[in-house]
């Protein structure tokens, strides 16, 4: 599986909500699978836009995995080796990469969702962190959407469906 992302990243964070973590169980307990949650139960993702990422090899083994049938957000892994390769918000103009699926990837820039962490679960105090979506976050994916003319391309084709 070879995905190819052109120009800096919009940004890069850990996901610390409930959806995240639930679907990164979901997946970690797929035979074989990459771990997908961070040490402490976040995700990590590099932010890319939709139009400067896309597969180069093995399309045809991505598969698509909703919490519910209905969700608007995929999460796509690769049938090869059970490993999450990216999250789509279906609406969205950008991809959430899986951070520990890139070789080198950048620095965690900031923690979001964080109101959703179990009680009393420590953070590591290294970067920024926001119980919700942060101004910034915000800020960073709407300058991406801007800069693309307020244009949504369509994501990486190829994906199976899956429950």
């Amino acid at each position: 599986m070879v995905f190819e992302a052109v120009g800096a990243p919009i940004l890069t964070t850990v996901c610390d909500c409930a959806s995240c973590r639930e679907a990164g169980r979901r997946i970690e307990a797929l035979p074989g699978s990459a771990p997908v949650l961070d040490a402490d139960g976040g995700t990590s993702f590099v932010l890319h836009r939709k139009d400067r990422v896309r597969c180069t090899r093995g399309g045809e083994q991505l598969k698509e995995y909703r919490l519910k049938p209905d969700s608007p957000t995929r999460r796509v892994v690769a049938t090869c080796c059970n490993s999450a390769m990216f999250l789509e918000f279906n609406k969205g103009h950008w991809l959430s990469l899986y951070r520990n699926r890139i070789p080198g990837a950048p620095p965690v820039e900031m923690r979001v969702m964080t109101r959703d962490r179990p009680d009393g679960a420590p953070l590591d105090g290294n970067v920024p962190a926001y119980a919700t979506h942060s101004v910034a976050f915000m800020w960073r994916l709407f300058a991406a959407w801007f800069a693309m003319g307020l244009r949504t391309p369509r994501g990486i084709d190829g994906t199976k469906s899956a429950a």
